[in-house]
């Protein structure tokens, strides 16, 4: 599946799902919660939780967590770009584009 492919996917599940009708403010919230989520699993993966209560899984099942929670946060970047018709590619093409200008004298 492609770039394209996977956003209207996501446009489609979650309107199917009511999720693309909340508040934009809530998904930046959920959009946060997200991203903790992916340093929760980073840091299993870098120097373990050390948590009594959690199961320590093998690197296969850390590393598939991650994968889930950066998928978490990717969907919830696509509901923000849809609300406001902005393509992914564009958002590639676009930070391509500044981070080339920006660091070009560095080259």
């Amino acid at each position: 599946m492609n770039v394209n492919e996977f956003q209207k996917w996501v446009k489609d599940y979650y309107e199917g799902r009511g999720w693309s009708e909340l508040d934009i403010f809530i998904r930046i919230g959920f959009l946060a919660e997200e991203t903790g989520e992916v340093a929760r699993a980073i840091r299993a993966l870098e120097i373990g939780r050390d948590r009594p209560d959690e199961a320590i899984g093998s690197l296969a099942e850390q590393k598939q967590e991650l994968v889930e929670e950066l998928g978490d946060v990717l969907g919830n970047l696509i509901v923000i770009a849809n609300k406001y018709d902005i393509s992914l590619e564009e958002i590639f093409q676009s930070h391509r584009k500044k981070l080339e200008k920006r660091y070009e004298l560095t080259k």
